[in-house]
């Protein structure tokens, strides 16, 4: 699977504890011209279902 250009580093503040589930799920929708990540990258970061 390929993933976004910045797949990576969501991934890594994520599980280094920098960023929130919240904060994680915002990187999907923003910002809005050229979101951080997918909503199944979402999924496969914290392991939870994307809910817009």
């Amino acid at each position: 699977m390929t993933h976004s250009k910045n797949f990576e580093k969501v991934k890594n503040y994520y599980n280094t504890g920098v960023w929130d589930k919240d904060k994680v799920k915002n990187m999907v929708t923003n910002p809005k011209s050229a979101p951080w990540i997918t909503a199944a990258e979402y999924e496969e970061i914290t392991g939870e279902p994307y809910v817009a």
